[in-house]
């Protein structure tokens, strides 16, 4: 049918659904009125990308005057900001899996409780390339923890869960071919390889702790490169993970700055 899932039973006994995060509810919100049209949305770190984003959306939709700017319909909250232009949500969601797991959470039932058909979700933002040319954007097909393995591992209670982390497909080659339109950003398919720091799990020499030699650093990063891997982040495994458990069609778009 299209609706994105929920797989919580526990939800059906609750009287209301307090999106906290996101100051919104079930009750204080008519989260059908209110987002029931979207069909994309697209996510990333930084609050004032994602306004940028949405202000770039208005314009690209003729939705809004030059200068007219977009109001942040998560104001009450100081967690994550969100914005929309028409059919499309423009949310931040932090540093890391911790911050982007909990927006997530409150966005998949936030789509689900207003009746949300089709939607797909884009993660876009910045990364750390690995053997391609500055400026390259690479599209994540699967994203790999740091064993070169496709797989998020979630502990629950004091169980370790293994979630599977491979993306849309058929969305990726769709999102290649149009990125042919765009000459002035190098576009390739590759694996995104996902961390849970960003100085010792991504092979920094710069942090307040370095236990590795630079070149253990770059043996690691030759095994990585021929693993698949063409850039490295702290996000994608768990926006793999659960896109894929609510039937979301979702894919990761990252520009390599250095």
């Amino acid at each position: 049918s299209g609706l994105v899932l929920v797989k919580n039973p526990h939800l059906d006994l609750m009287e209301e659904d307090v999106l906290y995060h996101l100051d919104l509810g079930t009750k204080t919100h008519n989260l059908p009125a209110m987002f029931g049209d979207i069909k994309f949305v697209c996510v990333g770190g930084s609050p004032n990308r994602m306004r940028a984003f949405a202000q770039f959306m208005q314009r690209e939709l003729g939705l809004a005057a030059a200068g007219e700017d977009v109001a942040d319909i998560c104001a009450g909250s100081d967690r994550y900001a969100m914005y929309r232009a028409g059919p499309v949500l423009s949310i931040s969601h932090g540093m890391g899996i911790p911050s982007i797991s909990i927006m997530l959470h409150e966005l998949i039932k936030l789509l689900h409780h207003a009746k949300c058909r089709d939607v797909t979700i884009i993660r876009i933002g910045t990364s750390g390339g690995l053997g391609i040319e500055a400026g390259s954007v690479v599209i994540t097909d699967t994203a790999v923890d740091s064993s070169f393995q496709p797989r998020f591992e979630q502990v629950v209670l004091d169980d370790v869960v293994v979630r599977s982390t491979e993306l849309d497909k058929d969305l990726a080659e769709e999102l290649l071919t149009c990125s042919r339109d765009i000459p002035d950003f190098p576009t390739l398919i590759g694996h995104t390889m996902c961390t849970y720091d960003f100085y010792e799990g991504q092979g920094r020499l710069d942090g307040a702790l370095c236990s590795f030699s630079s070149e253990k650093k770059l043996e690691y990063l030759r095994r990585a490169y021929e693993a698949g891997v063409r850039n490295i982040e702290m996000e994608s495994s768990a926006f793999a993970a659960l896109c894929g458990l609510c039937g979301l069609k979702g894919e990761s778009c990252r520009l390599h700055l250095l």
